[in-house]
This record gives C-alpha cells, sequence and structure tokens, in this order.
C-alpha cells in the first residue's frame, strides 16, 4: 500500500508529465498503470487523494466462514463438496 503522499507525488508527476503514464512509473519505481490511472481519477473528481483505504465489507460472517472451515476439514478436504453442501457459489473455472 503507498502513502498519500506518494499518491499524491505520482499524481501530480503524470499530470505535469501530460498523462504519460510510462514516465512516472519509471521515475518513481513504484505502482501499476492502472492504480496511476485510477488515483488520477480520483484526483480529479475530489481535487485531492482519500487517505488510507477502505476495505470492502466482507460477504460471508465470520460464522459462515468457520461452518465452511469446518466442512471441509470434516468432509474429505473436498472444495466443491463444501461448497455444494452449504450453497455457495461454485468455483470459477
Amino acid at each position: 500500500m503507498y502513502s498519500h503522499e506518494e499518491r499524491i507525488r505520482a499524481v501530480k508527476l503524470y499530470i505535469k508529465l501530460g498523462g504519460r503514464r510510462g514516465a512516472p512509473l519509471r521515475k518513481l519505481g513504484y505502482t501499476t498503470k492502472n492504480s496511476l490511472k485510477a488515483w488520477y481519477r480520483e484526483y480529479e473528481r475530489e481535487q485531492n487523494l482519500q487517505i488510507g483505504c477502505s476495505r470492502v465489507p466482507s460477504k460471508y460472517s465470520a460464522e459462515q466462514k468457520q461452518r465452511a472451515v469446518q466442512h471441509y476439514l470434516d468432509h474429505d478436504q473436498c472444495i466443491a463438496s463444501t461448497l455444494r453442501a452449504l450453497g455457495y457459489p461454485a468455483l470459477a473455472a
């Protein structure tokens, strides 16, 4: 994770260099082009970047996770059968 100052510095360099992503990435030595693009869009919209990060709330409760782990351990350690038994979506192929 990058600090607020590092992200601001990357965005300002991106703006200074006319929207070229390669140069800021090489010069600063961190982030990816997609991160830089997202930071720039946020900076344009808000005139600043969010301090810290916000996590997406977990899809499953701690109890549901514990039940899934217990089922997995008790029933031949098969992910597919655990998902079916608990009614969770199947793994993507």
